[in-house]
């Protein structure tokens, strides 16, 4: 039961995965004015992962993919996966709690499958991003997650208001509904309760997320991914070429921290990688490269 839905939905995270990384590439290549055009473009440098169970049989895996030091993305990584198994006592707890699942403890098989991508920039005028869509079943439940938030050091409200009204335009067609209710969870979601401050200038965001209607919900899920590539890649074309000083990059390393912070601290997507035994570098490919603290 449900095969044919979880093979439909890890397909479409590979296809996006696909897509996005023949755009970033070609961003690479077309970097041809501003900071970093003399330098060669980058590549992504592309990694199996794989995932045992606790007795050594296969539990699933992915693609790594990975571009470091380019002209554009300073890194960004670009992963998929599908994994299975049970979860652990710890998960069940977790996922107890926060759901509820009854019959959890007696049979707490899983399975997952989504993408995952975070882009750190080189020019501190270009923003950092994050992206992710997933699916999520066990017997006793299934359920849809994932959006996209925008992250700059810099802000421009120009930026802004492009990057929330592509991803308006591509859900607007579900119900007019969604997108206001999804950008509220985004920024929920991604607000830095420590520090007392959102982690960006927000996006879309859900998380067990489930009508019923299999296919209804799943094309939902698509259209959060299909945004993201018309939302973010016009502000890299226009932000890249602009000049920048050690001010500049300053400002971009220490929002760097805070973004490091979030994610080790709170997001969900990595406490839930590192528990159920996923390759450590893979769930932590989101981690800038440089960051400060001060």
């Amino acid at each position: 039961m449900f095969d044919t839905e979880k093979n439909t939905a890890s397909a479409w995270f590979r296809q996006l995965r696909d897509e996005i990384i023949m755009a970033f590439e070609a961003l690479e290549e077309s970097h041809a004015a501003g900071p970093f055009s003399d330098d060669q473009p980058g590549r992504f440098e592309v990694k199996e992962t794989t995932r045992q169970s606790d007795d050594g049989s296969d539990a699933g895996g992915g693609l790594m993919s990975v571009m470091r030091g380019g002209r554009v993305f300073e890194k960004v990584g670009v992963n998929v996966s599908t994994v299975y198994g049970t979860l652990g006592e710890r998960a069940q707890n977790a996922m107890a709690a926060r759901k509820g699942i009854p019959g959890m403890k007696d049979d707490p098989r899983f399975w997952a499958s989504g993408i995952s991508l975070v882009a750190h920039m080189q020019n501190p005028h270009v923003p950092a991003v994050h992206m992710n869509t997933r699916m999520f079943w066990t017997p006793h439940a299934w359920w849809f997650g994932g959006g996209s938030d925008l992250n700059p050091c810099i802000e421009y409200d120009e930026d802004t208001s492009h990057f929330h009204a592509t991803q308006k335009a591509h859900l607007d067609p579900h119900g007019a509904a969604h997108y206001p209710r999804l950008k509220d969870w985004a920024d929920e979601y991604f607000y830095i309760p420590h520090r007392k401050r959102a982690r960006g200038v927000g996006g879309i965001f859900m998380d067990d997320y489930c009508t019923g209607d299999w296919q209804a919900d799943f094309s939902l899920t698509q259209d959060i991914g299909r945004a993201f590539l018309p939302a973010f890649l016009p502000l890299v074309e226009k932000r890249r070429i602009q000049s920048f000083n050690d001010t500049d990059k300053t400002k971009q390393l220490v929002h760097r921290g805070l973004y490091a912070e979030y994610n080790l601290v709170y997001d969900r997507g990595t406490k839930f990688g590192l528990e159920t035994g996923h390759d450590p570098d893979a769930v932590l490919m989101s981690l800038p490269p440089l960051a400060k603290w001060i």
